[in-house]
C-alpha cells in the first residue's frame, strides 16, 4: 500500500465524518447555553455579555472547535483506515518498513505550526483579561463558608452579604409578586450585586478562610480567591440582565449552594439603587431591588405633575 493510497482513504473518511458531525451540530444547535444562566440541556458556551466573553466565545468556536475536530476526524479516519488496510487478512506478510522522512517531517512540523496559529490569539486574550482598566467601578468580593461578601469600594463603603435563595424564600418572592424566571433554582440569592451597563467594573477578589473562586461565564470572568491575596479581574457588561455564576473552586461540604448574581442596568438605576443601598445597609434593612425601584419610578412617571 503506497503512501499515496493511504492518504486518499484516509481523506474519504474523514470526510464522511466530517458531514456527519455538521448535521449532528445543525440538530443540536437550540441547545446552546442561554444568556445569563446555565439551559436544560445546554452544550455549548453561555451568550457574551462582554468583549472579553465575545473574543473568548469566537476564538473557541471559530478556531479551537474547527481544529480540535479536523485532528480528531483525520486521526480517527486514519486509525479506522488502518484497521482496515493492514489487518492480517489483508496483509499476510507484513511489512518491514520502519522509516518515512516525510511522514516524520510532517507531524513534527504540522503541530508546531498549529500550535503557532493558537498562540497568537490566546496571547493577545491572556493580555485583555489580565489589563485592567483604570477607568473602573471598584467592588471587592470576598469568598466565605458558603457565601460571598461584597463591598463597594467606589460608593461609600457599603458592604452586604449574597446567600443562596432556598425553595422557600423562593416561593414566597414569588408570592410577593416577584418573576418565578429571574429565581432560578441553586442561583438565585437574596442580594444581587448591582453594576451599570457599558461601564468598566474592577472586581477585587479574597477569600476569608478557605480557597473559593470568582467566576461568572457568561462575562468570561474566573479567577480564584485566596486567603490573604488580593486577585483582581475586570468586565464590562454590554447588555442589561441578570448574570448567574458559581464558586469553581472545591470549599466544603456546601460549595455546590455558593452562587453569585450580578445585575446589570442601566447608569439611572444604578445611581438610584446605589443611594438607596447605602441609606438601607447602613439601617440594617435590605435594599429595594432593581424590580422595586423601576416600578415606584413608573409609578412615578405616571401620577400627573403637579405646579
Amino acid at each position: 500500500m503506497t503512501l499515496k493510497g493511504m492518504l486518499t482513504g484516509t481523506a474519504t473518511a474523514s470526510a464522511v465524518m466530517a458531514l456527519g458531525l455538521l448535521a449532528l451540530g445543525a440538530a443540536i444547535e437550540p441547545a446552546l447555553a442561554g444568556l445569563g444562566q446555565p439551559t436544560p440541556g445546554g452544550i455549548g458556551l453561555q451568550q457574551s455579555a462582554t468583549p472579553i466573553m465575545e473574543y473568548l466565545t469566537w476564538f473557541h468556536d471559530v478556531l479551537l472547535l474547527p481544529i480540535i475536530t479536523i485532528i480528531s476526524i483525520f486521526v480517527g479516519g486514519l486509525l479506522i483506515y488502518c484497521m482496515w488496510a493492514f489487518s492480517e487478512t489483508r496483509n499476510p506478510v507484513p511489512s518491514k518498513t520502519t522509516h518515512n522522512t516525510t511522514i516524520e517531517v510532517v507531524w513534527t512540523v504540522v503541530p508546531v505550526l498549529i500550535l503557532i496559529v493558537i498562540a497568537i490569539p490566546s496571547f493577545r486574550l491572556l493580555y485583555q483579561e489580565q489589563t485592567l482598566p483604570r477607568d473602573a467601578i471598584t467592588i471587592k468580593a470576598t469568598g466565605k463558608q458558603w457565601f460571598w461578601s461584597y463591598e463597594y469600594v467606589d460608593h461609600g463603603k457599603f458592604t452586604f452579604d449574597q446567600i443562596m435563595l432556598n425553595d422557600k424564600d423562593i416561593a414566597d418572592r414569588v408570592a410577593k409578586g416577584e418573576q418565578r424566571a429571574n429565581m432560578p433554582r441553586l442561583l438565585a440569592v437574596d442580594n444581587e450585586v448591582v453594576v451599570p451597563v457599558g461601564q468598566n467594573v474592577r472586581v477585587q477578589v479574597t477569600a476569608a478562610d478557605v480557597l473559593h473562586a470568582f467566576a461568572v461565564p457568561g462575562f468570561g470572568v474566573k479567577i480564584d480567591a485566596v486567603p490573604g491575596r488580593l486577585n483582581e479581574t475586570w468586565f464590562r457588561a454590554t447588555r442589561e440582565g441578570i448574570f448567574y455564576g458559581q464558586c469553581s473552586e472545591l470549599c466544603g461540604k456546601d460549595h455546590a449552594f455558593m452562587p453569585l448574581a450580578i445585575r446589570v442596568v442601566s447608569e439611572q438605576t444604578f445611581t438610584q439603587w446605589v443611594d438607596q443601598a447605602k441609606k438601607r445597609f447602613a439601617s440594617g434593612q435590605p435594599p429595594l431591588s432593581v424590580a422595586e425601584l423601576q416600578s415606584q419610578q413608573r409609578v412615578a412617571d405616571a401620577a400627573p405633575s403637579t405646579r
